[in-house]
């Protein structure tokens, strides 16, 4: 009889580890590789807007990408502080984000949560609309005419209520509630709590990932409202920082707009790659507290099993 000693399984994994070394070591390299290119060309155009804000005008005519100013200049910001312009544009897109995300997540919470439940009548009919709506909307002459019979044409609600659901992200939510054991809600209806309470006390605690990442949804969709505001804002006060961005662009490139609106005079390219900065930032700041929510949020939304 042969003796096996705890000693042979060992080596043999260990062989058997060392064969496969290279082929990881390649993978690894690769990956690596693959992965740098693709950080890069994220990163480094943010970088050519952050050090050509920083540039002169002369510099960023001459040199087409720039990763540091051979010059270093706060003019285009000194400017960009020096005008109000700007910071009511930021506030507008604050209150338009924060407002519009509160809301959003309220309606699309309470819905999710309403549709999640097999015993709710009419289920299965709503859930189909507000599918069939990822695929076909009403259009854009429709939805302007139902914001102006409204009378929102020129109010900032008008950025917020015709998308305060979005499609996506209520089928993300509803599939998390789903996920949710229903013998919590029930315990919790034996106790005493009533719909609303255990949607408060037992459902929301446990939903924190998944709101959180529609939440970040919400939060970078309102921000970046530009069509809705150009469509439905005609009051130059109101404009968000997108569609200022937008007027800041066209009158640096020199083509017609309202110079008066916007408070730049061409060609300030600097101005406008500090603008753009500006316009980035408060979503680079918020993205890093909400990124640890972010894929567990998503995909516990999303998968089954």
């Amino acid at each position: 009889m042969t003796n096996v000693t705890s000693a042979t399984i060992p080596l043999k994994f260990r062989g058997a580890k060392q064969r496969r070394r290279p082929g990881r070591r390649i993978f690894a390299i690769v990956n690596a590789i693959v992965l740098t290119v693709f950080a890069l060309a994220c990163v480094l155009p943010f970088v050519n807007v952050l050090a050509s804000s920083f540039a002169t005008p002369g510099e960023i005519a001459t040199t087409p990408f720039i990763l540091f100013p051979k010059t270093f200049t706060l003019d285009a910001y000194t400017y960009i502080l020096s005008t109000p312009t700007i910071f009511r544009a930021m506030g507008v897109s604050l209150f338009v984000t924060a407002m519009g995300t509160f809301v959003s997540l309220v309606l699309t919470a309470f819905m999710a949560y309403a549709l999640s439940k097999k015993h709710l009548k009419g289920r299965r009919v709503i859930n189909f609309l507000v599918v069939f709506t990822m695929l076909f909307s009403g259009g854009m002459i429709p939805t302007f005419m139902v914001v102006n019979a409204f009378g929102l044409i020129d109010s900032l609600w008008s950025l917020i209520l015709p998308v305060a659901i979005n499609a996506f992200n209520f089928v993300i939510m509803r599939s998390f509630f789903q996920g949710i054991p229903e013998s919590l809600e029930e315990a919790a209806r034996i106790d005493g709590c009533s719909e609303f309470g255990v949607f408060l006390r037992i459902v929301l605690p446990l939903s924190l990932a998944s709101i959180a990442t529609i939440g970040l949804f919400y939060a970078v969709f309102y921000w970046n409202t530009y069509q809705h505001a150009i469509l439905y804002i005609n009051d130059s006060t109101k404009w968000p920082i997108q569609v200022l961005l937008r007027q800041i662009v066209i009158v640096a490139s020199g083509m017609n707009a309202d110079e008066s609106a916007v408070d730049v005079v061409p060609p300030a390219q600097s101005v406008k790659m500090a603008v753009i900065f500006i316009a980035t930032l408060p979503m680079l700041i918020v993205y890093p507290f909400i990124q640890r929510f972010f894929v567990k949020g998503a995909l516990i939304g999303s998968v089954k099993g």
